[in-house]
């Protein structure tokens, strides 16, 4: 007597491997944008890092120049003459040592804006900055408060809607250091004092723009108190 086994067979049918692919596509949608995200916050976090490095080296010159009463070695605002561009404060923290000019590039760089630096190969040591860089830095004074904004990504304008086009981060974010050393990143409906309901709570977490007053008088714009590359 023969015993008869039906085979069954292991291969997808077509509706299945449908079904397959319509879920694959359905997760990769819902991932994208966490991912996408993720890389953001990941890239602002490491300009982040940039930023509080040039702070270190900003704090350490300042702190000594409090100690030995040089002029040189003090904060953006209170050079003389005025600094007016981000080349010349670089320079102010180059000179003395307090940064290599060759860290210059990494500091400033971020995704899609590349600053190039050319050293002088002098004594004392000194740069030159073309393109364009992620940081900007505010011309901050000994007397303003811990809370004032010492620095901040290139996309951000103080209290103004951020706009899609601006490097190096667009719409995805921005981040601040303050002049007490912390630093925070923040999304970019963050940006303007109406997302925080008034004045001082705004520049409680976004910071206080130097020359303004605590809780009164956030001016919208960055002024003439940034320096910017370009």
């Amino acid at each position: 007597m023969k015993i008869k086994l039906n085979k069954f067979s292991s291969a997808f049918t077509l509706i299945e491997l449908l079904v397959v692919i319509a879920i694959i596509a359905i997760l990769a949608a819902l991932a994208v944008p966490a991912l996408t995200s993720a890389l953001a916050k990941a890239q602002l976090t490491g300009t982040m890092n940039n930023g509080r490095q040039l702070y270190l080296a900003q704090f350490s010159m300042a702190n000594d120049g409090s100690a030995t009463a040089d002029p040189q070695l003090t904060w953006p605002g209170d050079f003389l003459p005025a600094l007016g561009t981000l080349q010349a404060y670089t320079n102010t923290v180059v000179g003395p040592g307090y940064l290599k000019g060759a860290d210059i590039q990494k500091l400033y760089s971020a995704p899609s804006a590349v600053c190039t630096v050319t050293l002088s190969g002098t004594t004392p040591e000194s740069v030159t900055l073309a393109g364009t860089s992620a940081l900007k830095v505010y011309k901050i004074k000994d007397v303003d408060g811990s809370n004032t904004i010492f620095a901040t990504t290139h996309n951000y304008f103080y209290d103004t809607d951020m706009v899609n086009t601006s490097v190096p981060y667009g719409l995805r974010g921005f981040m601040v250091v303050h002049k007490g050393g912390d630093a925070a990143v923040f999304k970019s409906g963050q940006a303007r004092l109406a997302y925080w309901g008034d004045c001082a709570k705004f520049q409680a977490t976004v910071g206080r723009k130097t020359g303004d007053g605590d809780g009164t008088g956030c001016t919208t714009g960055d002024g003439t108190t940034a320096l910017a590359l370009p």
